[in-house]
């Protein structure tokens, strides 16, 4: 369990839950290398059916129900898992808050819950999304150079591009928490006024932030949609691939840049979760002058 000395963090969560967490991690692993494998075999399937040859579709079949009993298993056991960490991190972030205007301790409990919830959905997602991109860029690799060189370019671009913007994600992310600690002490005051003015800057602040993140994605969207094209059209016109061949090339592609988008979202919860674990074990002088 947490102790009274531990800091809330994700670090924190992962040595006091490590058994839980390593088992879903383990199973995301898993569930996500049987997707990758789908659109090769798929690809093989199409081939070997063309000539009469079922060992490939057979092959298929067998990675499809696996896959089904392992993602079966994973979401009942994540459920439980994550249920009892929310708990133990609930106690945990109450106990040290005692004594505090509700307005804040509501606050804080809600956003130590913001850093289970990255662990339950946001680092596997990241994970899986790791393997997707090299295994992605590995088969397209073993197709041709040009096709992963491109997918491999798109991705630094992309990094670079959220690389520019992490800071003002921070600082946009700082105030719309502080924002919120003010909440429920704008409700209690049954004032119309201060209730409105409250939600008003509530949303200004998503509004902002919601904006940067549609920019950003919109620069990230146009690189990979490029990628996506040229690969497309390499596949088709210059490498004398089958029909089979074909179909894997694009099927890659394409997840790969389902894949890549993922990591821009995960850097930027990564950026409110810093700003979050500062704020909930700020010693009680500085939670006094946030709040």
């Amino acid at each position: 369990m947490i102790n009274s000395d531990d800091r809330l963090s994700i670090a924190t969560l992962l040595r006091v839950f490590r058994t839980k967490i390593a088992t879903t991690w383990g199973l995301t692993l898993v569930e996500t290398a049987l997707f990758t494998l789908l659109p090769l075999l798929i690809g093989y399937s199409i081939d070997g059916l063309s000539n009469g040859d079922y060992t490939s579709f057979i092959h298929f079949g067998v990675a499809m129900a696996t896959l089904l009993v392992v993602s079966t298993l994973r979401r009942i056991y994540d459920t439980r898992a994550y249920g009892t960490i929310r708990v133990e991190m609930g106690k945990a972030q109450a106990e040290r808050d005692a004594g505090r205007e509700v307005s804040v301790l509501n606050a804080r409990v809600l956003m130590a819950r913001e850093l289970v919830d990255f662990l339950e959905n946001e680092a596997p997602e990241s994970m899986g999304a790791i393997v997707q991109v090299l295994v992605s860029v590995g088969i397209l690799m073993s197709f041709h150079g040009a096709l992963a060189t491109a997918a491999g370019a798109a991705a630094v671009i992309i990094m670079i591009i959220f690389t520019l913007f992490s800071r003002r994600f921070f600082r946009l992310n700082g105030l719309l928490n502080h924002q919120s600690e003010r909440q429920v002490t704008a409700l209690q005051s049954m004032d119309l006024k201060k209730i409105g003015q409250h939600l008003f800057r509530l949303r200004t602040h998503e509004v902002r932030l919601s904006d940067s993140e549609a920019f950003v994605y919109a620069a990230i969207f146009a690189v990979l949609l490029s990628m996506l094209a040229f690969n497309l059209w390499f596949a088709a016109t210059q490498s004398g691939a089958t029909a089979g061949q074909i179909f894997s090339v694009v099927t890659y592609s394409f997840e790969f840049v389902q894949s890549v988008v993922v990591l821009p979202m995960v850097l930027q919860s990564l950026a409110r979760l810093s700003e979050i674990t500062e704020r909930i074990n700020a010693p009680a002088s500085k939670q006094g002058a946030n709040a």
